[in-house]
């Protein structure tokens, strides 16, 4: 009875063990769980809502503590079911599972005076990956599919954009850093001008104010327009063809996953 019992937890909780694919209800609970735990963990940051409703998150946070604390374990114990772990040892080592830990050993860190709470954003990682066994599975793998697929001209597109941030801020220390030492005094320092300008920020924090300087802003900014929306271009169109290719593949019978 008992390894029958077993068996079932597994197919439950591990979504590797079960035979269907997507989320099993428990793992969707899971995911809910996470959810509220991420949003408590957001709220919980805001004094006004600690002082009107610190009773109950309190509660909300005991109760949280106790599911995660419950499945963290059962997992442990079925974990030598899956082909992938020799032992529950095998399993706890894992990173995932070190994650998980460190998660729930944050809900007791506060009473000792450690504030932790935002390491519990952490368990966002976690829903990724369920979700490589739920719906989402197969946009994942597409989106992967279409990175993979693109990735020299990515990293070249990274490489001439970085070159370009360089590029200005040298030319801004060389022609600023006479009259704004503390904006322009060193490259370094005018790169995070350099940043603000390419991404199409501009915070105005950091301005020139020679007329050469705003000059080379103005070049800087015009390039930095078609440099940052070049990855975006790349994906976009990665993305359509993997689309269409998954299509053909499921017309004829052969999918890709």
């Amino acid at each position: 009875m008992s390894h029958s019992l077993r068996h079932r937890v597994s197919r439950a909780l591990d979504p590797e063990m079960h035979e269907h694919p997507g989320l099993t209800r428990f793992n969707k609970a899971v995911v809910i769980g996470i959810l509220v735990m991420v949003l408590a963990g957001v709220l919980e940051t805001e004094v006004h809502v600690i002082s009107r409703f610190g009773g109950l998150m309190d509660a909300l946070k005991a109760l949280l503590f106790l599911f995660f604390a419950v499945e963290y374990g059962l997992r442990l114990w079925i974990a030598s079911l899956n082909p992938r772990f020799r032992s529950a040892v095998h399993y706890a080592v894992t990173p995932s599972a070190i994650l998980d830990l460190l998660v729930l050993i944050t809900f007791a860190t506060p009473y000792f005076g450690i504030e932790t709470t935002v390491f519990r954003l952490l368990q966002l990682t976690r829903l990724m990956r369920l979700a490589r066994n739920g719906r989402f599975s197969h946009a994942m793998n597409l989106l992967m599919v279409a990175i993979k697929s693109r990735d020299i001209e990515l990293a070249l597109s990274a490489g001439l954009a970085f070159i370009l941030m360089l590029a200005a801020a040298t030319l801004l220390y060389i022609v600023e850093s006479s009259v704004q030492p503390e904006e322009f005094g060193s490259i370094p320092r005018a790169m995070w001008w350099a940043v603000e300008t390419l991404t199409t920020v501009g915070y105005g924090d950091v301005v020139p104010i020679t007329p050469l300087g705003r000059i080379l802003a103005a070049i800087t900014a015009l390039s930095g327009i078609g440099f940052i929306a070049l990855p975006t271009g790349i994906l976009a169109g990665a993305f359509a063809e993997a689309i269409r290719r998954a299509r053909e593949e499921r017309a004829h019978g052969h999918p890709r996953d």
